[in-house]
C-alpha cells in the first residue's frame, strides 16, 4: 500500500506509457500481486495503490476526503479473513490417564470363544475390534493435539528438537565470534 507514482498505468488494460511504469507493471505481475484501488487518489491519477497477493483479502476499497493540506485523497479499506483459526480437531489418546486395569477387565469379561466361535477370520476380527473399541472408550481418555505439536513432523520428538536447537545455539554463536 502506498504512493507509488505511476501516473500513466492503465490498471484496467494493465499498460503503461513510459519504461519506468512498464517495469513497475512487470514487477507487480511477476510476484502475483492484485490492485484494489479502483478509483483515481490524485487529480484524475490513481498514485496511492492498495496491493495484495490474493484475492478477496482486501474489501470495502473507498476514497476519503485529503488529509491535512495533501493532496491525495485517503485510501480507506478492510483486510478481510476469519476471525479466530480453527482449532485443532485432531484428538489422540492419553495413555498417562488410562485406567489399564478396567480395560484388561472389561476385555477379561468377554466370553471370546463363545463370542468368536464358528466365525471366519474377517467376523471375529471385526467382534473383537468392536469389544477393543468400546473399552478403549471408557478406559482410555483423548487429548486435543495442539497446533504447535501438529505442525511438526511425528519423526520430529523432543531429542532431535534439542539437536536443532543446539545446532542454531552454535551456529549464532559462531556468526557472532564467539566459537573458532
Amino acid at each position: 500500500m502506498g504512493d507509488f507514482n505511476h501516473p500513466d498505468i492503465c490498471w484496467r488494460d494493465n499498460a503503461a506509457e513510459r519504461n519506468q511504469s512498464r517495469k513497475f507493471l512487470e514487477c507487480v505481475n511477476d510476484n502475483f500481486l492484485l490492485q484494489v484501488t479502483e478509483e483515481p487518489t490524485r487529480r484524475g491519477a490513481m498514485l496511492d495503490l492498495v496491493l495484495t497477493n490474493k484475492e478477496g483479502l482486501v474489501g470495502d476499497v473507498k476514497l476519503k476526503g485529503s488529509l491535512g493540506c495533501s493532496d491525495h485523497k485517503m485510501v480507506e479499506f478492510r483486510i478481510l479473513r476469519a476471525a479466530r483459526r480453527a482449532c485443532s480437531k485432531l484428538t489422540t489418546l492419553d495413555f498417562s490417564r488410562a485406567d489399564f486395569g478396567l480395560f484388561r477387565d472389561l476385555l477379561g469379561r468377554i466370553p471370546w470363544h463363545k463370542a468368536l466361535e464358528g466365525r471366519g477370520a474377517q467376523d471375529s476380527w471385526l467382534i473383537f475390534k468392536g469389544h477393543l473399541l468400546q473399552a478403549q472408550e471408557r478406559c482410555i481418555p483423548t487429548k486435543r493435539k495442539s497446533s504447535k505439536t501438529t505442525k511438526r513432523p511425528p519423526w520430529m520428538n523432543k531429542e532431535l528438537l534439542g539437536k536443532v536447537k543446539q545446532k542454531k545455539e552454535a551456529y549464532r554463536g559462531w556468526k557472532q565470534g564467539q566459537v573458532a
